[in-house]
């Protein structure tokens, strides 16, 4: 039996990961000067990043029974590879000054790495932290929500300093070297291990998982309690990215704020979407993960509702702040509510059907909230559908929690026969 590896720099290793791949959210940092270098549109440009997103959660699908199978370790070298490769391929796409390769490389097979990247270390965090399910998985996803505030100025000054194909060739380079060292670090813990807290007593240590049943993937995918969960997070998700992307537009014309003020407000954004994803997973393993999601919906219900009268621009952001504290936490807390809806057998894979709901909903989102604001010149009736949407998200969520009831009741129904027997 090999010396048992400390579970914090697994942790250390998953966030690795995470911060590298969630660069992908400094995409706009990219944009003007490719536009003005190449003389390519807007549209042409940012699709770029829609690829890249779709990509992410096709990858995450299709990969998910791969990490199962063959550990975190080899799937995080595929993803750093991918990834790696995406970046340095941009920068050969910028000099050549093909727009197709620069889809190909970092929409496509840079998405892929971000799908196989992001899905990588958090089944096995779930098993090493089985004590902390919530704050080990928002510690890896919070690196994602954090990244941009790292990455994008660096890239900026890159940029300036050394180019654009340059500063993909640096990052490729960069990004893969943390990648693949995080990578070589995961493993997942061996079977039947627990954190010393738990070896005392086995029973509380099941007990304390909370989990409803060990399911594999396929298994999971034919109960009501997926769809319920994709459902939360594809609401979750469209909305709250629908307002990241005219987050600015919007605060000036809502609130009245400068663009100077929007574009600070945007910046202080990501704070609260990667701090809401550690605080609200930390939350979810106090009160628990039915709890967190009817909170976040009844939460942006009412934020959503107050939004289109708001003019007071210190109100108005504080709403858009609790509103991205939901937004990140929605990400940070659905692995471990898959723990403890189907158990850690195949984590990693239910993951990445559940993170299909993200593709659709970064499609969606921003089309719907642009082509209403297009249709109508107001934002009030885009987030009012925003408002009957939570509502369904809320409902959704208290109906869950009667399937949960059920089981529950199932399986000590269940124990209490068998030590009768």
């Amino acid at each position: 039996m090999g010396k048992t590896k400390n579970r914090w720099l697994i942790a250390a290793a998953a966030v690795g990961i995470h911060i590298s791949i969630g660069s992908v959210y400094s995409w706009s940092v990219f944009t003007n000067p490719l536009k003005d270098k190449h003389g390519w549109d807007l549209s042409d440009v940012s699709l770029t990043f829609s690829i890249a997103i779709l990509f992410l959660g096709l990858s995450a699908a299709f990969m998910g029974h791969f990490v199962e199978r063959y550990g975190p370790r080899k799937s995080g070298i595929i993803a750093s590879l991918c990834f790696g490769v995406g970046l340095i391929g941009a920068g050969f796409a910028d000099s050549i000054g093909s727009l197709y390769l620069l889809y190909f490389f970092y929409g496509m097979l840079g998405g892929i790495g971000l799908g196989i990247g992001y899905i990588t270390p958090v089944s096995s965090l779930v098993k090493w932290f089985p004590d902390r399910r919530g704050l080990a998985t928002g510690l890896a996803i919070m690196g994602f929500g954090f990244a941009s505030l790292i990455a994008s100025p660096i890239i900026a000054k890159l940029i300036t300093n050394v180019g654009i194909s340059n500063t993909f060739y640096l990052l490729g380079a960069v990004y893969f070297v943390i990648m693949i060292l995080s990578s070589l670090y995961l493993a997942p813990p061996e079977k039947g291990w627990m954190p010393a807290g738990m070896k005392e007593n086995e029973k509380k240590a099941e007990n304390s998982s909370g989990d409803l049943a060990q399911l594999t993937a396929n298994e999971a995918v034919k109960t009501i309690r997926f769809w319920a969960l994709w459902a939360m997070l594809f609401i979750n998700v469209t909305c709250g990215i629908a307002v990241i992307s005219v987050a600015s537009p919007m605060a000036q014309d809502i609130a009245g704020l400068s663009a100077a003020a929007a574009a600070t407000m945007v910046g202080i954004m990501g704070l609260f979407n990667g701090f809401g994803r550690i605080g609200w997973a930390s939350i979810s393993d106090y009160i628990g993960r039915p709890n967190v999601y009817t909170i976040f919906f009844i939460l942006q219900t009412v934020a959503f509702l107050l939004l289109p009268n708001v003019t007071n621009a210190l109100l108005f952001q504080i709403i858009i702040f609790v509103i991205l504290t939901c937004y990140g936490g929605g990400f940070a807390s659905i692995p471990a509510y898959i723990g403890d809806l189907f158990g850690t057998k195949e984590l990693g894979a239910i993951h990445g059907y559940i993170l299909t709901a993200w593709a659709a909903a970064g499609l969606v989102g921003p089309l719907v909230v642009s082509w209403i604001r297009e249709t109508t010149d107001s934002y009030s009736l885009t987030l009012y559908i925003f408002v009957a949407a939570f509502v369904v998200a809320l409902i959704i969520s208290l109906l869950i929690r009667v399937n949960i009831k059920k089981l529950r009741m199932k399986m000590d129904h269940q124990s209490s026969n068998v030590l009768n027997q």
